[in-house]
């Protein structure tokens, strides 16, 4: 009897997808998703940042004084601003794209794919992440117009900047898991991505806050993100750039773990 050739052996080898490669793919999707509307995903939010620096700094240039007055004002605020708009668009890049594949239906497509929840995790985290690190850069230029400040420890900024996007990146894959409609994932951002992110000292050293204030500033993660950044290019923190690494490592780490259960768990995804 002959044997029977299994499918792809008809197949030549050069059109056969590469083992390991189909998260690439879908990392590219969600790469044209953000971009195809980059006049809203892109360069709205650099719009919206510009104008927090130019309210902020016109008003408190003057009465605000940050690092001993080593700082202008509006210097300190621009790496602030950058990495709010790292965070907040990791976050809404993850978390519309999972929410929105759950309620049109067409996640079953990624399901039924050989992904592994590996492979769905780092396409949707890395996409969150350059989305978040386009907007970023894009704050940066735009602002070096009023203050031409460079990064003193590009190092340190380039790692908080990676470590930041990827933790929000996660977060919203979180969300995006969790929440059944969008009202649920406005709900998640408007009570705790929003408050956290503005409560982290985007736009005030902490030292400013009463002893209260600090205190609670320190149980805030979205702190050290902001701290570490802007101790990239001034060399100067409200608290030891190592210890904010090291807290911002373990957050990555920790929320990585529980989103690669869900993923594997299928929750709220396989009903």
């Amino acid at each position: 009897m002959k044997a029977i050739d299994p499918p792809d052996a008809a197949v030549p080898a050069r059109l056969l997808p590469a083992r390991g490669a189909g998260w690439l793919t879908l990392f590219y999707k969600e790469l044209l998703r953000f971009w195809k509307v980059s006049f809203q995903t892109v360069l709205a939010p650099v719009l919206t940042a510009l104008l927090y620096l130019l309210i902020f700094s016109h008003v408190l240039e003057s009465h605000v004084s940050v690092f001993g007055g080593r700082v202008s004002y509006t210097a300190f605020l621009i790496p602030g601003l950058v990495m709010m708009a790292v965070l907040q668009n990791a976050f809404a890049n993850s978390s519309s794209s999972m929410i929105q594949s759950k309620i049109t239906g067409n996640l079953i497509f990624v399901l039924l794919t050989p992904l592994s929840p590996l492979d769905m995790f780092a396409a949707y985290v890395l996409g969150a992440m350059v989305r978040g690190l386009v907007v970023g850069l894009g704050v940066f230029v735009v602002t070096l117009a009023f203050a031409p400040i460079a990064p003193a420890q590009p190092l340190w900024a380039l790692a908080f900047a990676l470590l930041g996007s990827a933790i929000l990146g996660v977060l919203g894959l979180i969300a995006g898991i969790w929440s059944d409609k969008f009202d649920q994932l406005a709900a998640f951002q408007n009570f705790v991505i929003m408050p956290l992110t503005f409560l982290s000292g985007v736009f005030y050293s902490i030292h400013s806050l009463p002893p209260f204030w600090q205190t609670l500033s320190h149980f805030n993660p979205f702190f050290y993100m902001i701290d570490g950044f802007r101790y990239g290019f001034f060399g100067l923190s409200d608290i030891a750039p190592a210890t904010s690494l090291a807290i911002v490592v373990f957050f990555c780490a920790a929320l990585s773990a529980v989103t690669l259960v869900l993923l594997k768990r299928g929750y709220k995804l396989r009903h």
